[in-house]
């Protein structure tokens, strides 16, 4: 995800105007009344837009601003908007009068690439601290180097050297390096094998142009290999038969086979018998010509990854072949294929459940009980799977944070955490992330877990989700698992006919609660709408639309995303699971992989996606779903049986004469030996709605896509 979080959009604005007031004891003196916190808010918001358009206008607007927590914000915007017109004397006052803050990191880095780019070097070498970036550490050597200094290679230079890629601004270090005699054909060729290790084609050209003609060639093949592997496989024919070009061949044939299996097929018979590849460059092409030939499920799919020598075997290749013979229900093949995992991938969730699967297919009842009532006792997809498979209640067990009101009060008295809490009441999440995470360094687990805690009952969801990410706190459920209902999931959800738990597990999986989170490809959100999409939406279902800008308010992402997901399901009768994948990958993959193996039961279709995030999405959007359920409804939720329908059937949405799941805590408490930081709740009660936001209405955000596969 790339946030983005500029608050001059009108969207943004109008998003900070509701956003919640905290309680006025947690963040600002006692004495200062929440109304006057609030004003307080609005005129940082009003300052901070004039603030970024530079000059100092700002100020008049910020009277009586001088001791609220993010103040320093307000002329660090202003200096960074008017950076080109700057001297040295305005920043350096910032930094003296700021010099742990991290607007006044930022405008540091910020003016030394000003004064980089005005080559002013003396006062970029009195201003320049390490450790700001390969960028500065390469202007900071151009510095030294306009002085007339010598580099020194292991001093100045070997750190860099060893990085496979580098920023622009460092060219003219490594070209200065090179004149200066210091690029000896041993590092070049070392620095060029790092490229291409980290597939890097770029940073080999400048390298292969200081090479002899004959090096330089084999340094640009292999760049090619990189680049267009279909081409370098082609040319490798002729190539002149050396090591180096060996390896640009094989590396061509590799990165081919994840494109065009088939054309890699057939430059591998070519190059076999041209080159005397070693036994690991053979195995390495082996290993990707059986593991892409096993995502496209051709016909020699299993029978490949069962010959791969053990050499050229890995975990991807011995994941495919339980795949691949799952999805052909060849069971005494699929067993094989288990037993040939790895032992720390028997012991992941997903194996054992399937290792069940086959051995009940094969008439091995016990033994598939058996694993199945060790698995149904936990609470994640597989875990939901196993329980249906032998018809007992799911394995949900919450815990609630014991209360420590000192730790709590020590916790808001630090500066940097109420500059986090404020920076977030006002509507600027990614710099509130940053405050956080810098106050809270280095803290130990109890701090970490009540600092989150305190992100979530002010409506920070984000902070409990990613603070609540392992160990005893994976059962904190209330926290981990906000409802949020200021955002109207379940209205909206109603109102486009989706099952409201399902609606909030794919928030939870795509932004966790991050409404200003933004991913590489524009989608934008809580449920992560890409604009073209959401304009597309609106205009079908008659719902206004202001732009991709208000795709980052809430409730009108939820609005928009509900009505996409109703229309992904009613394009698969319904069903949520296949809904998910298409929601993911895009319905035209998702009708691919139906149209080549619609027929298989639905767990073992999931098994069988050929894009491991799909699989890893659905599982955990199913998984969420089932919590969420419990997490609105009580102890009775709907089944993950009745969810996964079999395709081409039809899902009916729920009511409450359907067929329902107990859900209940087994989960034996640690002994008392230790001192716990949790308590354990019994599941087979109503859990207790999310806790309000101290004051009135809070946003909810949280950060992007958590790795789960349930709770």
């Amino acid at each position: 995800m790339h946030p983005a979080t500029s608050i001059s959009r009108p969207s943004v604005v109008a998003r900070m105007a509701h956003r919640a007031a905290f309680v006025a004891a947690l963040l600002l003196p006692l004495a200062v009344h929440a109304d006057a916190i609030d004003g307080q808010r609005q005129q940082f918001r009003q300052a901070y837009i004039t603030a970024r358009q530079g000059g100092d206008a700002w100020r008049a607007q910020a009277t009586g601003l001088e001791n609220y927590p993010i103040y320093p914000y307000l002329e660090a915007a202003a200096l960074t908007h008017d950076l080109r017109q700057l001297d040295a004397g305005r920043v350096q006052s910032y930094l003296d009068r700021y010099p742990d803050l991290i607007p006044a990191s930022d405008l540091r880095r910020d003016f030394l690439l000003e004064l980089a780019r005005r080559q002013d070097w003396n006062t970029f070498a009195a201003m320049y601290r390490p450790g700001l970036g390969d960028a500065l550490t390469c202007d900071a050597l151009l510095g030294r180097l306009s002085r007339g200094e010598k580099f020194d290679f292991q001093k100045d230079l070997s750190d860099l050297w060893n990085k496979p890629s580098l920023p622009a601004a460092c060219n003219g270090v490594l070209i200065a390096a090179h004149d200066q005699g210091l690029l000896t054909n041993e590092r070049l060729w070392a620095r060029i094998q790092a490229a291409a290790d980290a597939g890097q084609p770029n940073s080999i050209g400048l390298m292969a142009g200081w090479l002899p003609p004959s090096d330089g060639a084999e340094a640009n093949a292999m760049a090619q290999a990189l680049r267009d592997p279909g081409s370098a496989a082609a040319a490798a024919s002729s190539w002149p038969v050396t090591p180096r070009y060996q390896q640009a061949a094989a590396t061509a044939v590799q990165r081919l086979a994840r494109r065009q299996s088939a054309q890699a097929d057939a430059a591998w018979q070519t190059l076999q018998p041209r080159f005397a590849f070693t036994e690991q460059q053979r195995g390495a092409v082996l290993n990707a010509l059986a593991l892409y030939h096993a995502t496209d499920f051709d016909e020699q799919a299993l029978d490949r990854l069962t010959a791969l020598p053990p050499g050229a075997q890995s975990d991807g290749t011995r994941e495919w072949r339980v795949r691949v013979a799952l999805s052909r229900q060849e069971w005494p093949a699929a067993l094989a294929a288990l037993d040939a995992l790895s032992t720390t991938q028997k012991q992941d969730g997903e194996w054992r459940y399937y290792r069940a699967r086959t051995l009940e297919a094969l008439n091995r009842h016990d033994e598939a009980q058996s694993i199945w009532r060790t698995l149904a006792q936990e609470p994640t997809f597989f875990g939901f799977l196993s329980a249906d498979r032998i018809g007992t209640s799911y394995a949900i067990c919450p815990s609630q944070l014991a209360t420590d009101t000192a730790r709590e009060n020590a916790l808001m008295a630090m500066p940097g955490l109420r500059r986090a809490f404020e920076l977030y009441a006002v509507g600027m999440q990614k710099e509130g992330r940053r405050e956080w995470t810098q106050a809270l360094a280095g803290s130990d687990a109890q701090t970490l877990r009540l600092a989150a805690d305190l992100g979530y009952r002010n409506g920070w969801y984000d902070r409990a989700v990613f603070g609540l990410s392992s160990g005893d706190a994976l059962r904190l459920y209330e926290q981990r698992f906000p409802l949020a209902s200021q955002d109207g999931v379940v209205a909206q959800s109603q109102q486009a006919g989706i099952e409201a738990a399902w609606a909030y597990g794919i928030i939870r999986a795509e932004s966790a609660w991050m409404s200003d989170a933004r991913s590489g490809a524009d989608a934008r959100g809580l449920m992560q709408l890409v604009p073209g999409t959401a304009s597309m939406v609106a205009s079908k279902n008659g719902l206004p639309w202001a732009g991709g800008e208000s795709l980052y308010d809430g409730p009108t992402n939820i609005q928009l995303g509900t009505r996409y997901l109703a229309q992904m399901a009613a394009r698969y009768n319904g069903a949520p699971w296949l809904a998910s994948a298409a929601y993911n990958a895009g319905p035209n993959k998702v009708d691919q992989w139906l149209g080549q193996r619609g027929s298989l039961p639905p767990d073992l279709f999931i098994v069988s996606i050929p894009y491991k995030e799909t699989r890893e999405y659905v599982a955990r959007v199913m998984a969420f779903a089932v919590i969420y359920d419990w997490r609105l409804n009580g102890s009775r939720v709907v089944s993950m049986e009745t969810r996964i329908t079999p395709i081409g059937t039809n899902y009916v949405l729920p009511t409450d004469g359907s067929a329902h799941k107990e859900v209940t805590c087994p989960i034996v408490p640690a002994p008392a030996a230790a001192k716990p930081t949790t308590t354990p709740t019994p599941a087979s009660t109503t859990p207790a709605p999310a806790a309000k936001p101290a004051s009135a209405a809070s946003a909810a955000d949280l950060p992007a896509s958590v790795k789960e596969s349930g709770a």
